[in-house]
């Protein structure tokens, strides 16, 4: 038992902490593209653009994941590109719900519960990485049995 405790940890503590790391390139990412858009395109002088400048960081930020996760924190490796694409698809639909748990949540903690807005989106964030990290894991990315990876006749 104690041996399968250890080989568990080893094997969850690494991905864990690749996972970290990706986790703040992907926050480089987003906050990188924000800033340039912002600041060297001009889109700070633009009446949408910083809505612009977000969304535009938010998609880039979440592609980059989803390619740094599936080759370096995952090593997911998909046998068609049927595969491929619904692996994708439920990456992009767990990181909706998961902006759906965080603008709930800071809606809640913030303007229900008079929570410091930096409080409750700090919170929020800690449940945003997590419930991110089981959903690609355990949904996402997880390691097929034998028997699913066979092809259908």
């Amino acid at each position: 038992m104690k041996q399968k405790l250890i080989a568990f940890y080893r094997s969850v503590g690494g991905e864990a902490i690749r996972y970290v790391i990706i986790g703040g390139c992907t926050t480089l990412v987003n906050f990188g593209v924000f800033t340039v858009m912002m600041r060297l395109m001009g889109f700070e002088s633009m009446a949408r653009g910083v809505t612009i400048a977000n969304a535009v960081s938010i998609v880039l930020s979440i592609l980059f994941a989803y390619v740094a996760n599936k080759l370096f924190v995952f090593r997911s490796h998909c046998p068609n590109f049927k595969a491929l694409c619904a692996e994708c698809a439920g990456f992009f639909c767990g990181r909706g719900l998961a902006m759906l748990l965080e603008l709930v949540g800071v809606e809640l903690l913030v303007n229900r519960w008079k929570m410091d807005a930096t409080v409750g989106k700090l919170i929020m964030q800690v449940f945003v990485i997590v419930s991110n990290y089981f959903f690609s894991k355990f949904l996402v990315f997880r390691k097929k049995k034998k028997t699913e990876e066979a092809p259908k006749e």
